[in-house]
């Protein structure tokens, strides 16, 4: 009983192979956007907001902490 081989099948014309991997491609593209659209931008819609207030805040304590470093750094005498 021969065992199961990929590769002693009857090999197909290389432009078919290619056509099914490009069919399959665009499955899983529209797969993915679907995803996108339906899970990741309504909650990005949801949240973005409160994300920028977040980023917005580090920002702040980022800058915060540069102005008490350069309080605490001596500057060089201008020229």
């Amino acid at each position: 009983m021969p065992t199961s081989n990929p590769y002693s099948a009857p090999k197909r014309p290389f432009e078919d192979r290619v056509r099914d991997a490009a069919t399959h491609m665009e499955e899983d593209l529209k797969r993915v956007v679907a995803y996108i659209n339906d899970e990741v931008v309504p909650d990005v819609r949801r949240n973005g907001s409160r994300a920028l207030r977040d980023a917005a805040a580090e920002l702040h304590r980022l800058a915060e902490r540069v102005e008490d470093a350069n309080r605490r750094t001596p500057h060089p005498p201008p020229r």
